[in-house]
């Protein structure tokens, strides 16, 4: 079967006209040779360059799992996902990840996917229980394989890999270059594709250095934001609850901002990236979790509250912005009293931000949760037709809308939202009442 043609069209359902340099390469390599290491820049398009060849390679008569995803973290599977189902192979992928409904797992895996993508802890957790077959299962992708040996998943990882014996093709992927192959993943001598640019010369990423003369710097964080011309940031600092007070603070001073962190459950961390990818919250102030592998969009400013102890996690940070052709620039807020690090040139164009005191616009949408989800047979198409003949919005009033398991989100704009909710207070949704209300901000627990 040609499928040079369907390639073509894969690519057009993800809106490319064509793969790039990296993205080729690793298509050949992966498709020809038995071990690969692909070596990459966050952003840079590796998620397809597996996904093109995994689905060249996938036979149609198999009726289970054919290739197994790897990753360090649920974000990071989630996003695999929708690269995957954006491409419309007609062949079915699963997310299995801790914290997630390992029944709802169960149930989807009763009926194979060709494409298991998951977090280590929780597929040696199915492997256990053998939830699915492993016999047919002949590629192997460790995406980010370097966080996940940082988080210590050796044994999970080597435990799945040992059961895995008709194994004949192992992808490695990584951002880092110089990371030790384990002998449990069976990877001898593997192809090397390094995509890593040494020159840092060629980003668009412009550093800024702000000075805070307070050494509490959250005023002058405050200043800065009000320089940015209302365009949303992405906040990094060193703890959690730093997080917790620098979003607390702004939210104070009248700027929409909420915060991630790993100390918060699925759910809460789920909803605070919802309200931020869909515009409902401008700044988001997170520790390095959201380093890496997050599904947020494009950010052109990257501030960093606090430095973090390596040079690999700040690039990881600014990561998040000046990818591929667009332009960013990362914010260094200092404060005298702080020990300098070695790996920032501490030369670079200084920033005063102290006059900037102009708010910047409030958010144009607002988030709406609803009680249903995919499992309560509700889809995209069925909450646009809702809200927009019973809750009367018009085309440009509804933003990005996510749908679960067993709840929704909906971005709308801000004005609509009270006559939306009027609108449908008494309405069904494909004949069943749901409940539908302004989504809460995440909030602290002792509130």
């Amino acid at each position: 079967m040609n499928n040079n043609h369907h390639s073509t069209n894969l690519l057009l359902n993800l809106g490319f006209e064509s793969l790039n340099e990296m993205q080729v390469a690793a298509q050949e390599a992966i498709l020809e040779e038995s071990n690969v290491l692909l070596l990459s820049p966050t952003g840079s398009g590796k998620t397809l360059a597996f996904l093109m060849p995994i689905f060249e390679m996938l036979q149609p008569e198999i009726l289970s799992v054919q290739c197994l995803i790897i990753v360090p973290s649920r974000e990071l599977g989630l996003q695999i996902e929708q690269v995957w189902k954006k491409m419309g192979t007609g062949y079915k992928a699963n997310v299995c990840y801790g914290g997630h409904s390992i029944d709802t797992e169960i149930k989807n895996l009763s009926n194979p996917p060709a494409v298991l993508i998951g977090t280590p802890g929780r597929l040696a957790d199915h492997i256990d229980r053998e939830t699915f077959r492993t016999d047919k299962i002949q590629t192997l992708v460790l995406d980010e394989f370097d966080k996940s040996l940082q988080l210590g998943f050796h044994e999970e990882m080597s435990f799945i890999i040992g059961k895995l014996s008709k194994l004949n093709k192992r992808v490695l992927v990584s951002a880092t270059s110089d990371i030790e192959i384990p002998k449990y993943t069976r990877v001898v001598n593997p192809l090397i594709l390094d995509f890593i640019p040494r020159d840092e010369e060629k980003t668009n990423l412009s550093t800024k250095l702000v000075v805070s003369k307070e050494k509490d710097k959250i005023n002058t964080l405050f200043n800065l934001i009000c320089s940015l011309k209302s365009e949303s940031a992405l906040i990094f600092c060193n703890h959690r609850d730093a997080a917790e007070r620098i979003s607390d603070t702004l939210n104070e001073k009248g700027i929409y901002a909420t915060y991630y962190h790993g100390g918060m459950d699925q759910d809460e961390r789920e909803r605070a990236l919802i309200q931020f990818r869909n515009g409902s919250v401008s700044y988001l102030i997170t520790t390095d979790l959201a380093a890496r592998g997050l599904d947020i969009p494009e950010m052109k400013h990257v501030i960093h509250y606090h430095l973090p102890s390596k040079e690999d996690e700040f690039t990881h940070r600014n990561g998040r912005t000046a990818r591929m052709l667009t332009t960013g620039t990362a914010y260094i807020l200092a404060h005298e009293s702080e020990k300098k690090m070695d790996y920032i040139d501490y030369g670079m164009p200084v920033l005063n931000v102290e006059n900037s005191i102009n708010l910047p616009k409030p958010p144009e949408f607002q988030t709406i949760y609803i009680s249903g989800g995919k499992k309560n047979k509700l889809n995209k198409i069925d909450i646009v037709g809702f809200f927009s003949q019973k809750g009367k919005l018009e085309k440009g009033d509804l933003g990005l809308i996510e749908v679960k398991d067993f709840i929704s989100f909906a971005a709308v704009k801000f004005g609509k939202v009270k006559d939306l909710l009027n609108n449908i207070r008494d309405e069904k949704m494909k004949g069943k009442k749901f409940k539908i209300e302004v989504a809460r901000k995440v909030v602290k627990k002792e509130e």
